[in-house]
């Protein structure tokens, strides 16, 4: 009996040490190789076209990339009632992070009561005044700085350019021109400056930079701050037979400016990026603080200069903007 005895505990010891030696139990065998499957929202304005629609575009084909590490829910919104009501529901959901293109004033508050409560929120180019959100935006005053040098290096540091002036709620188009205008009098400070005011779709670009063609006879370079502002600067330069204008900058990255690159080899049409595909690096933010890594705060995307001759890169057919 006592050598039966003595043969059970010797076993019991074997199998102790084997599991100690391992450093895991049964259990934590029966999870190696597992991967955790976090929950992540994603909320942006109810656009169909242009810069915004595409932002979640770009968000929702990096959830589709990490599909074995994310599962996600979108929801555009009409305004930030609407968005602060799918903020509960995300939070219903039990969602680990959001990602938040959040466009309107007001949910400074329901985001906070999300942080609290201890979901990552990631907000893609808007920045906030919001306890430990975390912010992925593109470089204003990179856009608006290596224009003009783009510009001098094409017409050198003399010449008449137009600075297409847009005023918008946020502080981008401002930390743009600022830039451009900072840049523009250090390497050219005998360049001619000439302002026009516009807003920020095509048609207007188009009308009020048809009025300035009509005061000013030469004209050698046009800073516009976004492709659709660009867009309709080309038009009234076509519809006016211009032939002095040789830069034209723009913003962004639309692809329909992009595909106009190639047409239009009297003008270099330039854009600064400032790609919605900075919602990509949102949810990869969202996804590295999930996983404890340590994220700075706020994450500036450089831009790139996109021109006739690198243009093809950037090419998404199936990008809405």
């Amino acid at each position: 009996m006592k050598k039966i005895l003595r043969l059970i505990f010797s076993l019991v010891g074997v199998v102790f040490l084997i599991e100690i030696s391992c450093g895991c139990s049964a259990a934590a065998v029966n999870n190696i190789g597992s991967t955790s499957v976090y929950k992540i929202g994603i909320l942006t304005p109810a656009v169909e076209h242009g810069w915004v629609a595409a932002v979640p575009y770009y968000a929702e084909q990096r959830c589709k990339e990490l599909n074995n590490q994310v599962e996600y829910k979108l929801f555009t919104a009409a305004d930030s009632a609407e968005m602060a009501s799918q903020l509960d529901e995300l939070m219903a959901w039990g969602c680990d992070a959001i990602v938040a293109f959040p466009q309107w004033k007001g949910l400074e508050e329901p985001l906070q009561a999300v942080i609290n409560q201890g979901v990552v929120v990631v907000n893609c180019d808007i920045q906030m005044n919001v306890n430990g959100i975390y912010s992925v935006i593109g470089d204003n005053n990179g856009m608006g700085s290596q224009s003009a040098q783009y510009i001098v290096d094409k017409i050198g540091k003399k010449g008449n350019v137009v600075l297409m002036d847009v005023s918008t709620e946020d502080s981008a188009t401002e930390e743009r021109k600022n830039a451009f205008v900072e840049r523009m009098t250090k390497i050219a400070p005998d360049m001619n400056r000439i302002d026009c005011e516009t807003t920020l779709t095509r048609e207007a670009a188009q009308q009020d930079f048809t009025e300035l063609l009509a005061t000013y006879t030469k004209i050698d370079a046009v800073y516009s701050m976004d492709d659709e502002t660009s867009i309709g600067v080309l038009q009234a330069i076509k519809k006016a037979k211009r032939t002095d204008i040789k830069v034209v900058t723009g913003g962004g990255g639309s692809q329909e400016y992009f595909e106009l690159m190639s047409k239009n080899k009297k003008i270099w049409l330039q854009s600064a990026l400032y790609s919605p595909s900075m919602a990509k690096d949102a949810v990869d933010t969202a996804v590295s603080v999930l996983k404890g890594q340590k994220i700075a705060p706020s994450r500036i995307i450089a831009t790139s200069i996109v021109d006739r001759n690198n243009y093809e890169k950037y090419l998404d057919e199936d990008s809405p903007y």
